[in-house]
């Protein structure tokens, strides 16, 4: 990614869309032949028979079928998944999304020029902000160079719905809304809306075709704020955003019926660039420890995020920075890109302006004032109670462990992300005694609007090798051996799922073709074994990589009684974030990130017998 950023390139951003291939439709006998070797973790040998009996009637009977059906909407579209994924995966979801679908990260300028220290918030917000900015005008002129492996251009659609994107509450379907558009294709906003202590305000970013300059945001985000000091709090609309999905979007019928203006406002807000929310928070952090302001960022101040923007940049009073994001438009590599691009120039500039100071005669910020009434007002309250009854029961810690990094573990000739996932295994086998089921994301974006495919990291030579370390009697030569025969499964799986030849996704097309022709629902699929490996989202372990750099992420888990573990990966260090609720009594995610960092060092020693 560091090349990436190269500030010339006679490439534009979305040249290649047009020239990437189709999603391809897997071959029926291979998907079924992995998801069998998925199930046999969890599976004793009288169920593993009974499922594979299961499996072998989809394939001859029913499963034939749907895979033609699956084939010919294939041959009329380019993706055959992407309208359905983002149907079943985020716009047909009632719970509330802002704590349970969105994910969010802290910014680790704190690890160089911006350690915390209170007075710092808006003139950092300031150039935040405008580094930003600049981002944006990258992305409308085109000039954002494209990601490739090798010489392979990815798809780059997802960066569209970074800015100017929300999603919109439907009582049983949710829409999304991408206002965003290249110079070349037209208008785009460019106004941005800032949420501080209950109320909105929206700037146009950009005057006489300028974008602002540091000094002039802060004098805007200056005048938001004193002017949220010296008043009232406001009600506290945007909480309503955190609310269960048809609830929301009751609420939001409601709220346009008193006073069309209200959707007037509503809309602004929805075509904002992004929200910059002015949190009174000042949350504690170090570079070993993230968990205060991870957990701020994810589960902080209801009133002052929209919970369906794709961007709320997140401004702490201590100059500590975060993003809250919702997962509908695009995957983390987005956030990932966006936030390693602002940090690198922070870093570059060691955190400050050196441009002019002049500040132009600018037009003040709008405030956004609803009409409200008493509905409204409990609406608003209800909301924030469920919200903070759900957020006060999620555990959450974000440490590093600093042992070793990416350096030792290449040179041991292991792969950094596999070394963490086996770790992740060990960990859970240890602590709960028996196979995680684990969801790991792939990315198919060698695909056109490839998004991402689930690697079922927990393998039957995983927890051959997980049993191995648990038996004393078993030899380092025979442990290390079965860790390496793991670790050659994963490898493959990972480049299986990238390139379009995973399982997952395939079986859940087949299953919405089922229910699109009103047929029953194929007995693979209520196979009690289906859900118990993860099938339908029922995964245990729900894992990610966030990448090699300086960035980081968090979610909450699948299920309750699961956890969250997204993980980042440096020369030095490996940093974990891992999310479990505290209202289950078997999971514990304490325990879990140090059984982890066990696994770590137990799998360096392992190599490190390789002589013997």
């Amino acid at each position: 990614m560091e090349n990436q950023l190269a500030k010339s390139t006679e490439e534009r951003t979305f040249q290649y869309q047009d020239s990437l291939p189709s999603l391809p439709v897997p071959s029926l006998e291979e998907s079924l032949k992995k998801y069998l070797e998925s199930v046999k973790p969890f599976a004793n040998e009288e169920e593993y028979k009974k499922t594979e009996a299961i499996v072998q009637k989809f394939q001859n009977g029913i499963g034939e079928k749907l895979q033609q059906k699956l084939l010919e909407r294939a041959k009329e579209k380019r993706n055959w998944l992407e309208d359905w994924w983002l149907n079943v995966a985020y716009l047909d979801v009632r719970i509330p999304s802002q704590l349970h679908v969105n994910f969010g990260g802290p910014a680790s300028h704190i690890e160089h020029y911006w350690p915390p220290k209170e007075g710092t918030q808006l003139e950092r917000g300031s150039i935040s902000l405008w580094h930003i900015l600049n981002y944006w005008q990258l992305l409308r002129k085109e000039k954002l160079p494209v990601h490739k492996v090798g010489n392979t251009p990815l798809d780059m659609n997802q960066f569209r719905m970074l800015f100017a994107t929300c999603k919109v509450p439907g009582i049983t379907r949710d829409s999304l809304i991408n206002y965003f558009r290249t110079e070349s294709e037209g208008h785009c906003p460019s106004h941005i809306a800032v949420m501080c202590r209950g109320r909105v305000f929206v700037f146009d970013v950009m005057h006489e075709g300028c974008l602002m300059t540091p000094p002039e945001i802060l004098r805007q985000l200056t005048y938001i704020q004193q002017k949220c000091r010296r008043e009232p709090d406001g009600p506290g609309v945007a909480a309503l955003t955190s609310e269960e999905r048809t609830r929301w979007a009751k609420a939001r019928e409601y709220l346009i019926s008193l006073n069309p203006e209200n959707l007037t406002m509503l809309e602004k807000i929805q075509s904002s660039l992004l929200v910059f929310c002015l949190d009174d928070g000042s949350p504690r952090v170090t570079p070993e420890d993230y968990s205060q302001v991870a957990t701020k960022v994810l589960t902080g101040d209801p009133t002052v995020r929209w919970g369906d923007k794709s961007y709320n940049l997140i401004s702490f009073s201590n100059g500590v920075f975060g993003c809250n994001c919702d997962h509908a438009p695009y995957d983390a590599m987005v956030i990932v890109s966006i936030s390693y691009y602002v940090d690198q120039k922070i870093f570059e500039s060691e955190g400050r302006w050196t441009g002019s100071d002049e500040v132009r005669d600018i037009p003040l910020p709008e405030e956004l004032v609803f009409t409200v009434d008493e509905k409204v007002l409990n609406d608003i309250n209800q909301a924030k109670a469920q919200y903070f009854k759900q957020a006060s029961d999620l555990q959450l810690l974000v440490y590093a462990f600093t042992s070793f990094g990416k350096k030792l573990t290449k040179k041991k000739k292991l792969h950094p992300d596999t070394f963490v996932q086996l770790a992740l295994q060990l960990a859970y086998y240890r602590l709960h005694g028996r196979p995680g089921c684990c969801y790991e994301t792939a990315m198919t974006r060698y695909f056109y609007h490839g998004r991402t495919e689930t690697v079922r990291s927990c393998t039957v030579e995983a927890v051959r090798w997980c049993q191995s370390m648990q038996d004393p009697s078993t030899s380092l030569f025979e442990q290390q051996h079965r860790m390496l025969e793991a670790f050659a499964k994963h490898n493959k799986m990972m480049k299986d799922c990238s390139t379009g030849k995973g399982f997952d996704r395939h079986l859940l097309g087949l299953s919405l073709i089922a229910k699109e022709e009103c047929l029953p629902v194929p007995e693979l699929f209520t196979d009690p074994l289906f859900s118990r490996s993860g099938g339908g989202g029922n995964f245990v372990l729900s894992t990610s990589l966030i990448g090699y750099l300086r960035v980081q992420g968090v979610v909450v888990p699948m299920v309750h009684n699961g956890y969250g573990f997204f993980y980042h990966i440096r020369d030095d260090r490996f940093i974990v974030a891992c999310t479990a609720w505290k209202s289950c009594p078997e999971t514990d995610a304490e325990k879990l990130v140090q059984q982890t960092f066990r696994a770590f060092n137990d799998m360096m020693q392992l190599m490190d017998i390789a002589h013997l």
